[in-house]
């Protein structure tokens, strides 16, 4: 897959990101799965197989940021002007595992799922700091961290869709990691990263702690603590979870224009010079929190005589439903 086409759907960047792949794959399977389409099935499957034959590092394990459109090396594999120039990062290999995560539930493949194992294994082993639960953002190939950023929103993703990953593939080690560590990442964001109103920080560098506000980083902060909660039932996650969606309904949601506001400053105030769609806002965040929160927490929309769905809040479903464990 490009990385970007010109209006004529001529290629304008024909690096072959490891991150774009997975995104391919995640979009493509998942479209296998709403339609039954074949051909979608089968490019996900062809897009895995190039993947990993590029871009796997056969001798430190994990995956490989970027290759020309040859699958040659580069010297310079950043994924956006911000990113550093690396040989793995770590948002490149979390949205690689989930992908995978999405394609293992339409294809029950031996290899596929040995790839996920790996992917799992160089998480916990190189990826997630064991002493603070932050997760390191770049790496050499040999994974020596090359950044003390720590990204909030990322590591409250990541408390999840590990746990995911664990459970679709299957192996009780791996999940029983999974949860154990998904717990611990979610309480050191509720302790370090949150605002006076509940709602989740950007990013902590040796600079300082950056305070502006993400709309990606609430959805996933309500998934990721709603999900703490599901696994140890401490109270502090649900309320967690429901204070940040207050947030995201109080200043996040658009309620003249539609969709969200994706960037908003300390006080609140959205920025008005930032886009709502572009090459990095789109409904992946802001959609999936809403069919993952409707799923985990078994919703069916009462209807009151004029045909207008009841809201209930997240501590009214909470009370009434008790949630078991994932």
């Amino acid at each position: 897959m490009y990385w970007a086409l010109d209006q004529r759907g001529m290629p304008v960047d024909d690096r072959k990101h490891t991150y774009a792949q997975a995104f391919a794959i995640y979009g493509l399977s998942e479209f296998y799965r709403a339609t039954g389409e074949q051909e979608s099935l089968r490019l996900a499957q062809e897009l895995f197989r190039l993947v990993e034959l590029h871009t796997f590092d056969a001798v430190n394990q994990g995956n490989l940021e970027c290759r020309s459109r040859e699958w040659q090396p580069l010297d310079d594999m950043r994924l956006s002007a911000k990113d550093m120039n690396c040989a793995k990062s770590m948002n490149t290999l979390l949205h690689l595992m989930e992908a995978y995560t999405n394609l293992m539930r339409v294809w029950n493949d031996a290899e596929l799922k040995s790839k996920q194992q790996g992917l799992l294994r160089v998480f916990f082993q190189h990826v997630l700091d064991p002493h603070t639960y932050h997760l390191k953002l770049f790496f050499d190939a040999a994974w020596r961290s090359l950044s003390d950023v720590v990204s909030y929103g990322h590591d409250v993703e990541a408390s999840w869709l590990l746990v995911e990953a664990a459970q679709v593939l299957g192996d009780a080690d791996l999940l029983a990691q999974a949860r154990t560590a998904a717990v611990k990442m979610a309480q050191v964001v509720h302790d370090e990263g949150r605002d006076e109103d509940g709602s989740v920080l950007y990013e902590l560098s040796p600079l300082g702690l950056k305070t502006d506000k993400h709309w990606w980083v609430q959805a996933e902060a309500v998934v990721g603590f709603y999900n703490a909660y599901q696994i140890s039932g401490q109270g502090q996650f649900a309320q967690a979870a429901e204070r940040c969606w207050d947030t995201i309904e109080d200043k996040f949601v658009d309620r003249v224009h539609g969709d969200w506001f994706k960037l908003l400053n300390r006080d609140g105030v959205p920025d008005a010079q930032h886009v709502k769609v572009g090459p990095w806002e789109c409904p992946y965040h802001h959609s999936r929190v809403c069919f993952e929160m409707l799923a985990r927490l078994g919703f069916k929309l009462a209807r009151r005589d004029r045909g207008q769905p009841t809201r209930l809040t997240l501590g009214q479903r909470h009370a009434r439903t008790p949630m078991a464990g994932l």
